[in-house]
């Protein structure tokens, strides 16, 4: 079974290919992953511009997918199937993709699947990892921060979720206040290296309160505070505080994880979104995981930012399930994993 991937609910135009048998069995193959990243169009600006990420998608899109065909060595004869994120994101990025799908799987008789960016996210780690359900996921990138259990493509409870600001826009605001450029997380992750993890002192909100929930807001103000009196120039400074932010991400995540594993024990503890690319956390939550005696597992660095393979993937886990959307389908903004959530929350 082969499914065809595309992605454009942000600024990564991305387009994939994955193979899998049409059984249960979790692991594929990437037969094609094609990527244009939009840095240079959004960096001048600090961050995403969305109507400049539409367009960016605009023009990729149909290049990217006739390069994933030569790839992968195929045509759309021998696809099963074309996914696309239909949500959530930026709505103009999301609609080029949703119908840039549409138009494939009507003019060639494919199903098409209008797959959940979180999902994709969620459940990327079982295309190259052999991860069975149920398993507790920690979802952190620019714009989520949850704590979910995964019983199945489309079945998540959500266990706890930010109350204001998403853990990867904390970085990406932290590399702003100290010049260290866009995107902030691997920035971050870079100049923490030789930094002193112990020299600033920072809030760790929510941390060993009940419950599962996030709250970031705080720490953003604490590191604007921290940069407004650093010496000017001192690079060691602008280390240790990188050091110091990111232990203290990792104290808050570990906390909200080890409550949520108390309140849902599962056998595995899987970590997806971009910040899950951050070899710290990863160390922090593995440590985390190893005391409850479970195993820590990730999704390879490359498959962790936003990519099509992940929608790919998701699209395949459905379409074994007989599971397809309709061309009517509308592209959604907002799309809660745990449909008993509020949309606004």
């Amino acid at each position: 079974m082969r499914v065809m991937g595309i992605e454009t609910s942000c600024d990564e135009t991305a387009v994939a290919i994955v193979e899998a048998p049409a059984g249960p069995e979790p692991v594929g193959r990437i037969l094609a992953n094609v990527i244009y990243s939009q840095l240079t169009e959004h960096r001048r600006f600090g961050g995403v511009v969305p109507e400049i990420a539409a367009r960016a998608h605009l023009e990729r899109l149909d290049g990217l997918v006739t390069d994933a065909l030569s790839e992968a060595g195929l045509g759309f004869a021998d696809l099963d199937g074309i996914a696309a994120t239909g949500g959530p994101g930026l709505i103009g990025g999301v609609m080029v993709g949703v119908m840039t799908a549409k138009a494939i799987a009507f003019a060639h008789d494919k199903p098409f699947l209008a797959i959940n960016h979180l999902e994709g996210h969620a459940l990327s780690v079982r295309l190259t990892e052999d991860v069975s359900f149920p398993y507790l996921l920690l979802l952190v990138s620019g714009g989520h921060c949850q704590l979910l259990t995964v019983d199945g493509p489309g079945r998540f409870t959500r266990l706890g979720t930010t109350i204001d600001d998403a853990v990867g826009e904390c970085f990406d605001k932290t590399a702003k206040l100290l010049g260290l450029g866009f995107p902030g997380g691997p920035a971050v992750e870079r100049a923490a290296l030789t930094g002193d993890a112990m020299r600033f002192s920072l809030p760790r909100p929510m941390w060993r309160k009940p419950g599962c929930d996030f709250s970031f807001s705080g720490l953003k103000t604490a590191v604007r505070l921290a940069v407004e009196k650093l010496p000017a120039n001192d690079q060691q400074a602008i280390a240790d505080l990188c050091a110091s932010f990111q232990r203290t991400v990792g104290d808050v995540l570990a906390d909200r994880c080890a409550n949520a594993l108390a309140l849902a024990p599962a056998p595995a503890l899987v970590v997806a979104g971009g910040v899950a690319a951050n070899a710290y956390l990863r160390s922090r939550l593995e440590s985390l995981a190893a005391s409850h005696g479970i195993r820590l597992v990730a999704p390879p660095v490359k498959l962790c930012t936003d990519n099509g393979a992940m929608i790919a993937w998701a699209g395949l886990e459905r379409l074994r399930l007989g599971e397809t959307d309709p061309l009517d389908f509308r592209p959604r903004p907002r799309w809660p994993l745990d449909p008993s959530v509020s949309m606004g929350r």
